[in-house]
C-alpha cells in the first residue's frame, strides 16, 4: 500500500527544475517522486534540441503520459522569446481582432504558440489568461488580458483555444475564478477581491462557463473572495471554488491544476505541506511546485503522511491519481512530433515576426482610426 500511495502522490505533482540539464540530485528525487508533469522556465531553455532532451529525460523518470508545461502567453510571458523571437501580447491581439474585425487573428496566434511549444517538445501551454482586464488589475496583469469584458475575453479565447487544438497542444485557462479585481500580486500576497458572488458568476467566471468544454486544463489562483462562500481561504485551497463551482456548477471535466504553491499568495496563508494537502482535498488534480526541490519533496511527503493518517484522504488520493492519469493518457497519448529542422525553425521564426508586425500595424491603425470612427 505504501508504494501505491507514493506513486499516487507523485502522480499529482508538476515540478520545476534548476537548469538546462538534470543534476544527479534531480535524477534521484525524480526517480523517487515520479511526478505527473514538469514545467520549464527560461532558465531551463537554451534551444529546441537541449529542451527536448531535457523533457524526454525528465518525463521518462516520471509517471506515464506526463504533462510537459510551459508559459507561453505572448507579450511579457513567453519562455521561448529568446529562442524564437517575441510574440505580441494577448491584449494587442485581442484589440486588433476587435477593432479591425479580424477574429481569425486570435486563431493564428494560438496556432503560432502551438507550433512553437511543440517544436521545443512541450504538450501544454499555460494559456490563455481569462482574467478580465479591469483598471484595478492593470498593475498586476498588465497586457496579459485579452479584453476588459467577459464577452471580449470569451471571443478571443474561443478562437485561440481552437488554434492550439489544431496542433494538439493543450491549453490551460487561468486564473480561476478570476483576478480581474485583484490589486495585489499573488506571487507576493493573498489578494482579497471584494466582488460579490453575483458579480463573480456573471463577469469573472463567465469565460469558464462558456468555454469549459474547450479547455483541457484550468488553473486555480491564490486570491481570496471574502464576499462569497469561499470566504478568506485562497481559491487554490477552497472546495467551494474548485469542487462546488468549477466541477459541479460549471461542469468542467478536464484537469484542474493549482498555480505555483511556492507563491506568496498561498504560503503567507499556510505552509506548503498544508497547501498541498488542502489543494488536493479541495479538488485539484495537479499541484505545481516550480522551483525548490526541498518544497517539492516536502509536499510529496505531506501527501503521503496525510494518506497514512487519514483513510478518507488515502481513498481520495488514490482515486484522484487514477483519474488524472486517465485524463493525461487521453490528452497526451499522441506523443510528440519529430524535431524541426533548422530550415523549419527559421521559417517558424519568420512567421512569428510577420505576425508580430501585422498586429503592431493593426494596433497603430486602430489608434489612428478611433477618433474618426467615434466622431
Amino acid at each position: 500500500m505504501t508504494a501505491t500511495i507514493r506513486q499516487a502522490a507523485g502522480n499529482l505533482l508538476v515540478v520545476g527544475l534548476g537548469g538546462c540539464e538534470l543534476t544527479g540530485l534531480e535524477r534521484a528525487w525524480l526517480k523517487l517522486v515520479r511526478p505527473g508533469g514538469v514545467i520549464l522556465f527560461k532558465r531551463n531553455i537554451a534551444d529546441s534540441v537541449q529542451t527536448r532532451a531535457l523533457l524526454d529525460e525528465t518525463t521518462g523518470l516520471g509517471a506515464p503520459f506526463g504533462a510537459r508545461c510551459v508559459d507561453v502567453e505572448g507579450g511579457t510571458v513567453n519562455r521561448l522569446r529568446d529562442a524564437l523571437g517575441s510574440l505580441p501580447s494577448a491584449q494587442a491581439v485581442g484589440r486588433a481582432s476587435r477593432v479591425k474585425h479580424k477574429p481569425a487573428l486570435a486563431g493564428e496566434f494560438g496556432q503560432l504558440i502551438a507550433l512553437s511549444v511543440r517544436a521545443f517538445g512541450f504538450n501544454t501551454t499555460l494559456a490563455p489568461v481569462l482574467d478580465l482586464g479591469s483598471p484595478e488589475a492593470a498593475e498586476v496583469l498588465g497586457t496579459r488580458t485579452a479584453g476588459e469584458s467577459a464577452a471580449e475575453v470569451i471571443a478571443f479565447a474561443r478562437v485561440f483555444l481552437a488554434g492550439l487544438a489544431a496542433h494538439r497542444v493543450a491549453g490551460c485557462g487561468k486564473h480561476f475564478p478570476g483576478l480581474g479585481g485583484a490589486s495585489g500580486d499573488t506571487h507576493r500576497v493573498t489578494p482579497e477581491i471584494e466582488s460579490t458572488w453575483r458579480q463573480m458568476w456573471n463577469e469573472d467566471v463567465a469565460p469558464y462557463r462558456e468555454l469549459h468544454s474547450a479547455m483541457p486544463l484550468v488553473m486555480v489562483n491564490h486570491a481570496a473572495y471574502p464576499a462569497t462562500r469561499g470566504g478568506s481561504v485562497p481559491a487554490s485551497a477552497s472546495a467551494f471554488w474548485i469542487t462546488t463551482v468549477l466541477r459541479k456548477r460549471i461542469g468542467f471535466r478536464g484537469i484542474i491544476v493549482s498555480d505555483d504553491l511556492e507563491m506568496g499568495g498561498i504560503l503567507k496563508f499556510m505552509p506548503i505541506e498544508e497547501a498541498a494537502v488542502e489543494a488536493i482535498r479541495a479538488g485539484s488534480d495537479l499541484i505545481e511546485i516550480c522551483h525548490s526541490a526541498e518544497l517539492i519533496l516536502r509536499s510529496y511527503e505531506a501527501l503521503i503522511a496525510e494518506s497514512e493518517r487519514s483513510a478518507a484522504f488515502r481513498s481520495l488520493l488514490l482515486a484522484r491519481a487514477r483519474d488524472v492519469e486517465r485524463k493525461r493518457k487521453r490528452l497526451y497519448a499522441g506523443g510528440m512530433d519529430r524535431a524541426l529542422t533548422l530550415k523549419q525553425t527559421d521559417a517558424l521564426r519568420t512567421r512569428i515576426g510577420r505576425f508580430r508586425d501585422l498586429v503592431a500595424a493593426d494596433e497603430a491603425g486602430s489608434r489612428t482610426a478611433t477618433p474618426v470612427e467615434s466622431a
